[in-house]
């Protein structure tokens, strides 16, 4: 009984010592802080973000373009295309083509005689009037259609920008063409005019300016020379 008495005497000063000690070490107001700190540190619970919904196809074309502060005052970027002059657009027509594959080439013989003729023809007309010989070749009545007229008297006589040019033929039928300046040739339109007068490599056109955008046009043509030498 005295040796049990003595053993909780003792033990009893044994926790009195050892609060002591903590009281002097502060241990207990550490092991707060270190609780609270980790209260603090916890991550709160993460929000679950919705689903962003696509728009409808039809809302989508009616919502606006976001664009920023910086260009939202600029004009739209323009779209660039070609536009054919309203003169072009008039003149342009339909005519049946011309079978490539039985393209008739002339003679020298029969050449030499158109452009002699048409010789002849220039020293008989109105000599106030400026003019020029066109000897035809096939790429001025079939394939490519295009008809260049001679650089000096371009610069002298004819416009210095894209026009519609006139062409009367000797029955005072006119059709339109287009000339074009910086290519100093006649492009839509001649086609037709070509068609219209059975035009055909060896023929030779005489073109006299009867006006400053009217051409008066002479045709001399190769079967003549086939016709005359019978």
């Amino acid at each position: 009984m005295a040796e049990a008495t003595a053993y909780e005497e003792q033990r009893r000063r044994q926790v009195e010592a050892n609060k002591r000690k903590l009281e002097e070490l502060q241990l207990h107001h550490l092991s707060a802080a270190v609780r609270e700190a980790a209260a603090a540190a916890k991550p709160s619970p993460v929000k679950k973000r919705k689903a962003r919904v696509p728009l409808d196809a039809a809302d989508a074309v009616m919502q606006p373009l976001r664009r920023s502060g910086r260009v939202a005052n600029l004009p739209d970027k323009p779209a660039y295309r070609e536009e054919v002059p309203a003169f072009a657009r008039r003149i342009r027509r339909t005519y049946g083509r011309k079978d490539l594959a039985n393209r008739v080439y002339a003679t020298d013989e029969a050449r030499s005689y158109t452009i002699s003729k048409a010789e002849d023809l220039e020293q008989e007309l109105d000599s106030r009037f400026p003019l020029f010989i066109k000897p035809m070749t096939q790429s001025h009545v079939t394939g490519g259609f295009w008809l260049g007229l001679p650089t000096g008297f371009c610069r002298k006589h004819l416009p210095k920008r894209d026009e519609t040019i006139t062409l009367v033929d000797e029955d005072d039928v006119e059709s339109n063409t287009l000339y074009l300046a910086m290519k100093k040739g006649l492009s839509g339109g001649w086609r037709g005019f070509a068609i219209q007068h059975k035009l055909v490599d060896g023929d030779c056109l005489v073109f006299q300016l009867i006006e400053r955008t009217k051409f008066k046009v002479y045709i001399i043509r190769a079967s003549s020379y086939y016709e005359n030498e019978d």
